[in-house]
C-alpha cells in the first residue's frame, strides 16, 4: 500500500512535529500529502531516479548529508537541481543538520519547501510514517455503537431500534467507555488492524429513543469517553427468532470481514427479559480469554471426552 485517496495538509505535519521552516514554498501549508511513505533520496542524489515517487516527502539524514559533504559544490548543485526539479511536497533535514547552500539555491530555483527537525533520523522517520498512516489510512463509516469493555473494543451492530444504544448506555454506567454512537468511522492501520473513532461533530453524544440526544461527558464524566479504540470483536444484535438455531456451545469461532480484516463475531438474539449489557460484557471477556489461549467450550468438550473414554474402558474391562 503506497497511496491513499485521503490527504493531509503539510501544515498539519509541520505543527505535529514542530518542524522548522527553512524555506517556504507557494502556499506550502495547504500542500496535500497523499503518499503513505517517504523517500530517503540516497540513489536519486547520485542521479538514479527510476521508481522515484515525487508525491512522497524527502528525508535527508546523516547518511545522505555525509555523502553530500564529500562532493564538490558544483556536484552538490547538480544533485539538488535534479532532485528538486521534481514537484516534491517538501524536503526535510533531520538531526538539526545544516542545509547546504546549494540545496537552498535549488530550492529557490524550483520553489520548493525545505523543513528541519531536531530529532534523530530513524526516530523521526518511524513517527512520520506512523502519522501518515494514521491520517491517510483507508476509512469507512459503519452504523453501530463502539464501546471499550475491559480494554476490548466491541462494535455493536444491528437493525435500527434493536437496542444498540440502550445496551451501550448500560455498559457505560458500569464503567466502560463510549467511542462512537450511531456512526462509527473505521480505519485500517499499517498493522492490518482496525481502529474506530467517532465523527468529530457527534463525538460524546448518544441518541436514546424516548429521551433524545444526551451528552455522555456531562452526564457521566470525561472518563466515560474514549477517542479511539482498536476493534477486537463485533457483536450483532438481532430480534429473537424461535425458528432460528443459535450457537449454545461456542465450539466454532465465527468471524466477519471489515475492510479485508477478519474480526471475531458473535450474534446475540434479543428478547424481553435478557440482560443484554451483561451478555455483551461477558462476550468481551470471553473474547479476551480466547486470545490468551483459553477456550471454555473446547476445554469442557475435552473433559467430557476424557470421562466418556474412561467409562468406556471400564465397561470393556
Amino acid at each position: 500500500m503506497s497511496e491513499s485517496t485521503n490527504s493531509v495538509k503539510l501544515g498539519e505535519i509541520i505543527r505535529e512535529f514542530d518542524l522548522e521552516v527553512l524555506r517556504p514554498g507557494p502556499d506550502y501549508e495547504n500542500v496535500p500529502l497523499r503518499a503513505l511513505d517517504i523517500n530517503r533520496p540516497g540513489l536519486p542524489l547520485t542521479g538514479f531516479f527510476e521508481h522515484f515517487d515525487n508525491e512522497r516527502l524527502l528525508l535527508i539524514g546523516l547518511t545522505e548529508h555525509t555523502y553530500l559533504s564529500g562532493l564538490a559544490a558544483e556536484r552538490r548543485r547538480e544533485s539538488f537541481d535534479r532532485l528538486l526539479a521534481y514537484p516534491v511536497p517538501a524536503l526535510i533535514l533531520t538531526r538539526g543538520l545544516e542545509a547546504y547552500p546549494e540545496c537552498m539555491e535549488m530550492a529557490d530555483k524550483h520553489d520548493r519547501t525545505v523543513l528541519r527537525s531536531t530529532q534523530q533520523t530513524s526516530v523521526f522517520m518511524s513517527a512520520l510514517i506512523s502519522s501518515l498512516y494514521n491520517h491517510l489510512a483507508p476509512q469507512i463509516t459503519r452504523s453501530g455503537v463502539m464501546v471499550e469493555i475491559y480494554g476490548e473494543g466491541v462494535l455493536i451492530q444491528g437493525e435500527s431500534g434493536v437496542g444498540k444504544s440502550e445496551v451501550a448506555i448500560e455498559l457505560i454506567k458500569r464503567g466502560h467507555r463510549l467511542v462512537a454512537d450511531d456512526a462509527v468511522e473505521i480505519k485500517e492501520t499499517s498493522h492490518h488492524t482496525l481502529v474506530a473513532t467517532s465523527p468529530e461533530l457527534i463525538r460524546g453524544y448518544m441518541e436514546l429513543r424516548g429521551i433524545g440526544v444526551i451528552d455522555i461527558s456531562r452526564l457521566l464524566g470525561m472518563g466515560a469517553i474514549k477517542l479511539s479504540q482498536e476493534i477486537d470483536m463485533v457483536v450483532n444484535l438481532e430480534p429473537w427468532d424461535d425458528s432460528a438455531v443459535y450457537d449454545r456451545f461456542g465450539l466454532e469461532s465465527h468471524f466477519t470481514e471489515i475492510m479485508g480484516v477478519k474480526v471475531p463475531c458473535s450474534t446475540i438474539p434479543v428478547k424481553p427479559g435478557r440482560n443484554l449489557a451483561s451478555i455483551v460484557e461477558v462476550a468481551a471477556m470471553n473474547n479476551r480469554n480466547r486470545k490468551m489461549g483459553h477456550n471454555a467450550a473446547q476445554e469442557l468438550t475435552n473433559r467430557m471426552d476424557k470421562i466418556f473414554a474412561e467409562q468406556l474402558e471400564g465397561d470393556v474391562d
